[in-house]
């Protein structure tokens, strides 16, 4: 097997796909292997379960997200939203 400095987790894709697809696949795929903050306990314990269902290692709670990011940027945003129209009234 090559060596996979560049694609990292993409390298076992070999030349095929493109380099613009590789490089992609391994941003989302780092991103979502990666530790995430529980929204319950805020460690850093939170795993994938399956696609869009996350789980607490540390609390246990499982909780419902992206399908590769426990928090979307459309979630993050209508936070973002509902927070200044709260303070507004």
């Amino acid at each position: 097997m090559g060596r996979t400095k560049k694609v990292k987790s993409a390298g076992k894709f070999g030349a095929r796909y493109g380099m613009k697809a590789r490089k992609r696949y391994a941003a989302i795929e780092g991103a979502m292997k990666a530790n995430h903050e529980c929204p319950s306990c805020s460690r850093l314990s939170v795993k994938r379960e399956s696609s869009g269902i996350w789980k607490c290692r540390k609390c246990d709670t499982t909780f419902v997200g992206g399908a590769y990011l426990p928090r979307t940027n459309v979630a993050k945003d209508s936070d973002r939203v509902l927070k200044n129209l709260g303070t507004q009234g």
